[in-house]
C-alpha cells in the first residue's frame, strides 16, 4: 500500500466500508419504498412517487451544492479539477432530471452511468484527499452514493426499465461527452475524465494497459456490459412501465 498522510482517504479502510455499508443499506430501502409507490402495469407513476422524486432531486441538488462550492473559493480553484466536466458532473445533473420528470431519456443515461461507471468509483475511488469526514470525502461519496440509489429506485423500486432505444442513446450521449472532454483535455491540459492518462491513485484501469489502449478497453467493457444489462429486461413479458407523459 502507497504512502498517504495522515487523515487522508485510503481505500478499503474503515471509512471505504463504511460508505459500502451505506450503499447497501440505501439501495434495500429505496427498492421496498419504490415498490409501495407503484401503481397499476403502464398506469403511470401517481403522486407519492412523483413527490419524492422531487424531494429526492432536490437533495442531490442540496448536497451537490454544499460539498463542492468549496472548489470555486480562492486558493481552492484550479482548471483541472473544479469545472464540472468529470462524468459525475453530468450525471447528478441527469440523475435529478430523472427524478423530477420521470422521463425515458434521463432515466436511460441515469440507469447506464450509475449502475456501472458510478458504481465503479464506488469500488475503486479515485480519491486523493481528505478522509471523513473531511469535505474531499463527502464530495466524492454523497453524489456517487445518490446517482447508483436513484438508479436502483427508479428501476428495481418503481419498475422503470431499459431497452435498446435507450442503449444507444446512452452511448450517443456518452460518446459526445467524451469526444468534448478529451479535446479540452488536450487544449487545457487537464485529465477529466481520465481520458487522457490514468488517475494517480490505483484503479481497475491499472489491469487494461497504458494510454490509448486502456481507453479503448474501457470502451469495449463499457458497450458489452451496457448489452448485458439491458438484454435481461427485453426478454421479459409485458409492456415497460410508462411515466405518464414522455418528458425529456
Amino acid at each position: 500500500m502507497s504512502h498517504t498522510a495522515a487523515g487522508d482517504f485510503v481505500a478499503y479502510g474503515p471509512s471505504h466500508w463504511a460508505a459500502l455499508g451505506l450503499f447497501a443499506v440505501g439501495c434495500a430501502g429505496l427498492v421496498r419504498l419504490g415498490r409501495t409507490q407503484r401503481t397499476e402495469p403502464g398506469g403511470g407513476f401517481g403522486g407519492r412517487a412523483r413527490g419524492f422524486g422531487k424531494a429526492y432531486a432536490l437533495a442531490i441538488v442540496y448536497v451537490v451544492i454544499g460539498t463542492h462550492v468549496y472548489t470555486l473559493l480562492p486558493g481552492q480553484w484550479r482548471i483541472g479539477g473544479s469545472l464540472p466536466l468529470q462524468l459525475c458532473d453530468v450525471a447528478w445533473v441527469i440523475t435529478v432530471g430523472a427524478l423530477w420528470t420521470f422521463g425515458r431519456r434521463w432515466f436511460a443515461l441515469t440507469y447506464y452511468w450509475g449502475l456501472t461507471l458510478s458504481v465503479q468509483a464506488l469500488l475503486t475511488p479515485a480519491l486523493n484527499g481528505a478522509d471523513y469526514p473531511g469535505i474531499d470525502y463527502l464530495g466524492f461519496f454523497g453524489p456517487h452514493l445518490m446517482i447508483v440509489w436513484a438508479a436502483v429506485y427508479l428501476t428495481w423500486g418503481l419498475g422503470m426499465r431499459p431497452g435498446w432505444g435507450e442503449y444507444r442513446f446512452a452511448v450517443a450521449a456518452t460518446v459526445v461527452w467524451a469526444v468534448a472532454t478529451f479535446v479540452f483535455n488536450v487544449i487545457a491540459g487537464t485529465n477529466y475524465g481520465y481520458l487522457n492518462r490514468k488517475p494517480g491513485t490505483a484503479s481497475v484501469l491499472d489491469l487494461m494497459g497504458p494510454w490509448p489502449w486502456y481507453v479503448l478497453v474501457e470502451i469495449a467493457i463499457i458497450l458489452l456490459g451496457w448489452a448485458l444489462i439491458t438484454w435481461p429486461w427485453t426478454r421479459m413479458a409485458g409492456p415497460r412501465p410508462a411515466a405518464g407523459r414522455e418528458r425529456r
